[in-house]
């Protein structure tokens, strides 16, 4: 995980001196066991409601993630833990949050937003924050998101644009946001998102269930999301899941 520096917040130092980070051995790896981005999303449903389900009672979980695009280990989930969502059918209970800003910060004496791993992060997180703005649809942001970050685990991060080309996706109204400074508003709201959690988060990736912070047990998303739904038709998986929750 990528721990927040509170010396280096209160200072406002240079990025390089704000924070450190899990080796990058770390992800390397878990490298064998992804799915490429072409192959793990191939194609998308065309009916816009195909998530829905029929059940008395029904109310979707929220699953919010914060985290640093260039953060080996919130690259990591996404590509290797947080895919589950889809591959076990728990997005039919989840309303998937991916929120781009994690450790950065805003810089109070020129108002310039500071990202953990340098300026390649603030493109990333700000690039981010405009698919998710642009392709509402979640299948579609989240499959360019995991390109991303499989990018990232690749050490190819510059490669993004290759994304929109290889699943299909328009790049241009993406681009546009972020050049219009659109992808900058979006992001600041997600700083003042970030900045009223309640407890603050202590490092990223940081996993929120309906409000409740999983902190170190975020890997096991999948039982606390089961745990917090209320309503009947739950997916197999959480028929299948133990109480494994600490």
């Amino acid at each position: 995980m990528c721990p927040v520096s509170l010396h280096g917040l209160k200072q406002m130092a240079s990025p390089g001196l704000l924070f450190t980070c899990s080796t990058v051995f770390f992800f390397f790896f878990f490298l064998s066991f992804f799915q490429s981005p072409s192959t793990a999303f191939s194609s998308y449903p065309n009916d816009d409601n195909h998530h829905k389900i029929s059940a008395v009672g029904f109310q979707k979980v929220n699953l919010s993630l914060y985290y640093d695009t260039l953060c080996p280990s919130c690259a990591t989930f996404i590509v290797k833990n947080l895919a589950g969502v889809f591959d076990k059918d728990l997005i039919t209970i989840t309303n998937l949050r991916l929120v781009p800003w994690g450790n950065s910060f805003v810089n109070k004496s020129n108002n310039a937003i500071v990202c953990q791993h340098g300026s390649d992060e603030c493109v990333l997180n700000t690039l981010q924050a405009c698919a998710i703005d642009v392709l509402r649809d979640v299948d579609k942001h989240y499959a360019l998101i995991y390109c991303f970050e499989f990018l990232v685990i690749e050490g190819r991060h510059n490669d993004w644009q290759s994304c929109f080309d290889s699943l299909g996706l328009p790049k241009k109204p993406v681009l546009d946001c972020y050049v219009s400074g659109n992808g900058t508003k979006l992001i600041q709201k997600y700083a003042d998102e970030a900045a009223h959690l309640n407890p603050p988060h202590k490092s990223v990736p940081w996993v929120v269930v309906n409000n409740q912070p999983l902190q170190e047990d975020y890997q096991n998303f999948v039982a606390y999301v089961c745990r917090a739904y209320k309503g009947n038709g739950a997916p197999q998986v959480c028929k299948s899941v133990g109480p494994k929750i600490n």
